[in-house]
């Protein structure tokens, strides 16, 4: 489901590899009810490639004051990405929030304690960043390919003429010296005017994929919640604009909502494909806390087309499943994929600082404290109007409906099948409780696969921890 790790992790800017027979996940490390990006030290998970529902915890796989930038740790570790170098050793390579240099740390295993090993650099010793000319440095990816290997960084952001597209450094077989120095491979917002980019330049987030004999591109657009691609038959120049692939609002998805609604609480986005078992996904997160300070991994399926081209996909809890939930039994409302509130003519969104939008205080997937429990997770602050999506369930007989709810509230939980605009197939009843308390409603449900929609009328903010379906 999604997300798919503990609802109580918070691994945003997921970097998808396979290493043997598993599938390891690198990412930078937020936390509940963070106040800025990035606060914890690198961890990681890893799945076998049988079964993508039994993600292990590594543990911690690097500190932030393993730098020698950083040694009292008032800087933050951003988003990495790790390759597996020439050496047939394991590099992660990151920026430090405050430095503009790449750092980068070695291990002999995936997912072991990787130790720090230098910045890559010029042959002359200069570090890529500090060099006259050079942007500063932002967001690594790497990819390797025999005896090269191909560092991709960048960050555009709107307005700042200084700041000019994705780059592509070509490294050493050493992994830290430039055999080549920074090429520019996609615009950014003040670049992009007269490409195949325009609309969706490069803000940020570049990872490189090698699919056949085409390279793809993943990268956060100007819009920041979409996660692009672009492809070309080289690595380091050529690339064209290839589409959307999955927005942490569903900006541009139109089978439920009109493309231009978002319905999930929206914010920055970074991740990447890759193929598993000969089914293709994308890694992604999305924004838990009323902040952008708390992000959680979710996956989706795709598919690439004949012709290289992929469609953008919708958020889902099925994440990659890739097939719905039986409907009866008891499902919890963290997996909601979407969240917003009509009622304010708004989506429920939030800023940079973490301070909403509208409404004044948004409805939101949040948790008790910093409890490791999975009873600890739910979502709060729930408005008049506000409407809840989950998606799908195979529903067979479906008679009656549960919710778990807390909080001060009276009201009506209105259910609907497929589109949140179609008539309610039934309701619950609701009072304020001081405990998480069950109210049942009756709804007849069709047999099929379907999406499932609360919207909520009436009084209070409650809180919902669950549905149950039988």
């Amino acid at each position: 489901m999604n997300p798919y790790l503990p609802p109580w992790e918070y691994i945003p800017d997921g970097e998808p590899h396979i290493y043997g027979d598993r599938v390891y996940v690198y990412g930078s490390h937020d936390r509940a009810h963070g106040y800025v990006f990035c606060m914890e030290d690198y961890i990681c998970y890893s799945a076998p490639l049988t079964d993508l529902t039994d993600w292990r915890y590594e543990g911690v796989i690097y500190k932030k004051t393993q730098d020698p930038l950083n040694r009292d740790g008032h800087m933050v570790l951003y988003a990495p990405d790790v390759t597996c170098g020439v050496d047939g050793r394991y590099y992660l390579y990151y920026v430090l929030d405050k430095a503009k240099v790449v750092s980068v740390a070695v291990c002999d295993t995936p997912a072991g304690e990787y130790q720090f090993c230098g910045y890559v650099k010029y042959a002359d010793g200069t570090l890529l960043g500090e060099k006259e000319g050079d942007e500063p440095q932002f967001d690594p990816g790497v990819l390797t390919e025999g005896d090269k290997v191909y560092l991709y960084t960048g960050l555009g952001i709107i307005g700042d003429k200084s700041r000019l597209g994705a780059m592509a450094t070509v490294l050493l077989p050493d992994m830290l010296t430039i055999a080549e120095a920074p090429v520019y491979i996609a615009p950014s917002g003040v670049t992009g005017a007269g490409t195949t980019f325009k609309g969706h330049e490069f803000f940020e987030a570049p990872s490189m994929r090698k699919v056949g004999d085409m390279y793809y591109l993943i990268y956060s657009s100007i819009h920041m919640t979409e996660l692009c691609y672009a492809t070309s038959k080289y690595p380091t120049r050529d690339f064209v604009y290839g589409g959307v692939i999955v927005s942490n609002c569903d900006l541009g998805i139109a089978t439920y909502k009109p493309a231009e609604k978002r319905t999930y609480p929206y914010g920055n986005n970074h991740g990447s494909i890759i193929q598993i078992a000969n089914q293709w996904y994308i890694f992604y997160h999305r924004m838990t806390n009323d902040t952008w300070f708390s992000r959680q991994a979710c996956i989706e399926q795709i598919e690439i087309a004949s012709d290289g081209k992929i469609a953008q996909v919708e958020m889902t809890s099925q994440g990659a499943r890739g097939k719905p939930f039986l409907a009866a039994g008891k499902h919890p409302a963290y997996t909601v994929c979407n969240l917003w509130n009509d009622v304010q003519n708004s989506p429920v969104a939030i800023g940079v600082s973490g301070s909403s939008v509208l409404p004044a205080k948004p409805a939101k997937v949040t948790q008790e404290g910093f409890n490791e429990s999975y009873d600890s997770c739910y979502i709060s602050d729930i408005t008049n109007g506000t409407t809840m999506g989950f998606k799908h369930y195979d529903c067979k007989g479906i008679k009656k409906i549960t919710l778990t709810t807390r909080a001060y509230g009276r009201g009506d939980f209105e259910i609907r099948m497929d589109s949140p605009d179609n008539k309610p197939l039934g309701t619950v009843s609701i009072v304020s409780a001081n405990i998480w308390t069950d109210f049942s409603g009756y709804v007849t449900i069709p047999d099929g696969i379907h999406a499932l929609y609360l919207t909520y009328k009436g009084g209070g903010t409650p809180s919902l921890l669950s549905f149950t379906l039988s």
